[in-house]
């Protein structure tokens, strides 16, 4: 029993962690997406890693000269692996949209949060709970009110952007999978250095020379690199040891719904009736996964009634 009620503020804590992740990186869709329209994709990424790894780096040297380093093979291996998903998340993702519309790969890639718990139930034999199931349900209906216009023809750029939605939701079964038993830290510099090598290697081949800087760009890396990129990820990697993938992926569902209310915060994007009915449904379908776990535990209902008759004999004198 202890253990139970030691567990459930460690999720909670974790889940609202990854709230905030997800506003970070609503928050920088509008930088980002200025970023690249004038700089090469590649690169701006290639940067953008390379700064992250950058700012972690007092942090690996103080560990190191502490000697509590762990760059031991297992944790290696499995950093290289999540920054492989995490990387062709993005690669799908970069060369799909030429070939598709941004309403349609935002509901195609948000379609993540219905294959993260199939994987996991596949992969690592964790079914989600009924709460979880319900709250998916919802959160994938409001996806496609606020993103899907209703094209129901499929091209080329649906299917990449279809591999990057198994990439990205590979990303967190793999995080889930490793990060409650391997150091957070190696973890996480590891997969922020497998995607910048990549994206150079990419980069290289395909867009040098690179052209001058602009200080935009510049500005959209440094702090897409700290924030969306150190900060964000870390958290990732370090609350998914306390919260399952399932959740993990439902709580992501909130990306778009914090994009669109940035962009109506900075560039005042209006969002009709049908987009905020859809975030309206992401929202509730992670308040049902949150809270109805609670409600229907055995004795959940007995225990609020005796909080509520509780709070009544208090209040009266």
């Amino acid at each position: 029993m202890p253990a139970h009620r030691s567990a459930l503020p460690r999720q909670l804590i974790a889940d609202l962690s990854l709230i905030g992740v997800t506003a970070i990186w609503g928050a920088t869709f509008v930088m980002v997406k200025s970023a690249v329209a004038n700089y090469p994709v590649f690169a701006f990424l290639s940067i953008r890693f390379a700064l992250a790894l950058l700012f972690l780096l007092p942090a690996l040297l103080w560990r190191r000269r502490t000697g509590r380093q762990t760059w031991h093979r297992p944790t290696l291996r499995a950093g290289v692996l999540v920054g492989l998903a995490l990387f062709a998340g993005y690669a799908f993702q970069t060369f799909g949209l030429q070939y598709t519309t941004p309403a349609k790969a935002g509901f195609i890639t948000g379609l993540s949060v219905v294959m993260v718990p199939l994987f996991s139930a596949a992969l690592l034999r964790q079914a989600p709970d009924r709460a979880a199931v319900a709250g998916v349900i919802m959160a994938t209906a409001g996806l496609a009110l606020l993103t899907w216009q209703g094209e129901l023809t499929v091209v080329l750029g649906d299917i990449l952007v279809l591999a990057c939605a198994v990439s990205f939701a590979m990303h967190i079964i793999a995080l889930g999978a490793f990060s409650p038993r391997m150091d957070s830290l190696t973890l996480l510099a590891v997969q922020i250095a497998t995607v910048m090598f990549l994206s150079l290697g990419i980069s290289l081949l395909t867009e040098w020379p690179w052209p001058a800087l602009p200080a935009e760009v510049m500005g959209a890396a440094a702090f897409t690199g700290v924030a969306a990129t150190t900060i964000a990820f870390g958290i990732q990697t370090v609350a998914q040891r306390f919260t399952s993938p399932t959740h993990t992926a439902l709580i992501f569902a909130m990306e778009p719904v914090w994009a669109g209310l940035f962009s109506f915060w900075l560039i005042g994007e209006r969002l009709g009736p049908r987009s905020l009915a859809g975030a309206g449904l992401i929202l509730a379908g992670m308040l049902v996964a949150e809270l109805m776990p609670a409600l229907w535990r055995p004795g959940a209902g007995k225990a609020l009634a005796s909080q509520g008759s509780s709070a009544l004999d208090n209040r009266n004198p």
